[in-house]
């Protein structure tokens, strides 16, 4: 069995060089992607004295074709946005539409049992709100 290490390319970033690898190993170059098809709305993330605040710019959304879910330390906001005219001939085209998400990596405690999301105007914003330090009593 041969053990083939990959080097990456800092000529271009994501492209392994393989023939930098062993002598003899064939010259592939791979291409690796976390990206996925999904793109990502603007956001805004500020904290206030009680809360970490999330804004997203999305507009033509409802309430309910949000996801929005918490998971070790990662705020994960998703949905689809659908695209009314399917049948037309752009001339240009900047608005998105389809599957979108963005994560959110959270450095702060939060209480999970008050986080509150609202949607309107267009945007959906999240209001996480910080842990309240608690202190423990040393029993005798």
């Amino acid at each position: 069995m041969v053990e083939i290490e990959l080097k990456p390319d800092k000529q271009r970033p994501g492209w392994f060089n393989a023939s930098e690898a062993e002598p003899g190993v064939g010259h592939f170059h791979w291409r690796v992607s976390s990206q996925s098809l999904a793109w990502r709305p603007p956001t805004d993330v500020y904290i206030t004295d009680d809360a970490i605040m999330v804004r997203v710019e999305i507009a033509g959304m409802r309430d309910s074709e949000f996801t929005i879910s918490l998971d070790n330390h990662i705020l994960t906001i998703r949905g689809t946005r659908p695209d009314q005219h399917k049948q037309r001939a752009y001339h240009q085209m900047e608005i998105r539409f389809g599957d979108f998400r963005t994560d959110i990596e959270l450095h702060w405690p939060i209480d999970t049992d008050k986080i509150d999301a609202e949607y309107r105007d267009g945007f959906l914003r999240v209001i996480l709100p910080k842990a309240k330090p608690h202190t423990v009593e040393i029993k005798d």
